[in-house]
């Protein structure tokens, strides 16, 4: 495919670039979008899974310093958690490079959304209090561990990886919805980091889509980080049912 064929393909693939920023940053599951509309596109899935980390990156830092700015991060917890995060996410990129069936995989991952959603979507009180204790030797054994897991996840596959970010932050580590998400934009950034540092010198990333979708992914995760903090808790809430029913549809039925 020459330059001028996949260039051709941004008519659709911008705005569902932005529609996966302004998601992602609220809720996670931006990845169900972008990876899709890359594979769609004709690329092969190890060069949709590494241009999808290129844009990736671009919308991760907007939603993250977005809600750093207005104070919606535990600093303290993601400067401790971070580079856990990014070990575990160039672990799982360079698994990916001899990786050739994920059906399997796929499928037991959309089990797992489901049963992660389920439990945070039933608990009505879940989310809405900050209930978060401190650093101590659970939060750390838990934390470290969690962020360790999915970000080998996020480095080999990635869809879903910002919901199950979020359930960490806001299931066991008692954060509230909104701080819960800020958090995991954070740590999602430095998986993106990791698995961008991994695969960028494979030659299978084409900047030519990765940068003008990386900036609309930048654009829509700024309008939904914003929009998350000013709607508060509830909102988010609603937008996560939606992702786990979007996330499982296109681990199911993504091929």
């Amino acid at each position: 495919m020459n330059e001028l064929e996949l260039l051709s393909n941004l008519w659709y693939g911008l705005p569902l670039a932005f529609l996966a920023g302004f998601i992602d940053a609220i809720a996670g599951g931006g990845g169900t979008i972008t990876l899709p509309a890359l594979l769609l596109m004709g690329l092969s899935p190890v060069q949709a899974s590494a241009t999808n980390k290129l844009l990736a990156l671009f919308g991760s830092s907007s939603a993250s310093l977005t809600f750093w700015r207005q104070g919606k991060v535990d600093v303290a917890l993601v400067k401790r958690l971070g580079p856990i995060a990014l070990l575990g996410s160039v672990l799982g990129a360079s698994l990916i490079l001899g990786f050739k069936n994920a059906e399997l995989f796929r499928i037991l991952i959309a089990v797992l959304v489901v049963g992660v959603g389920l439990l945070v979507l039933t608990n009505r009180k879940m989310g809405f209090e900050n209930r978060y204790a401190g650093l101590s030797p659970r939060v750390w054994w838990i934390g470290g561990l969690g962020v360790l897991i999915i970000g080998v996840y996020d480095g080999f596959f990635g869809p879903g990886t910002g919901t199950f970010l979020m359930f960490l932050f806001v299931s066991f580590l008692r954060f509230d919805f909104i701080v819960g998400t800020g958090n995991a934009k954070v740590i999602n950034f430095m998986t993106n980091l990791g698995a961008f540092l991994t695969l960028v010198f494979t030659g299978n990333m084409l900047f030519l889509l990765g940068i003008p979708m990386g900036i609309a992914n930048a654009l829509g995760a700024w309008v939904g980080a914003r929009a998350a903090i000013l709607k508060g808790s509830a909102f988010i809430k609603i937008i996560y049912a939606f992702i786990i029913v979007l996330v499982v549809l296109r681990l199911v039925f993504l091929k």
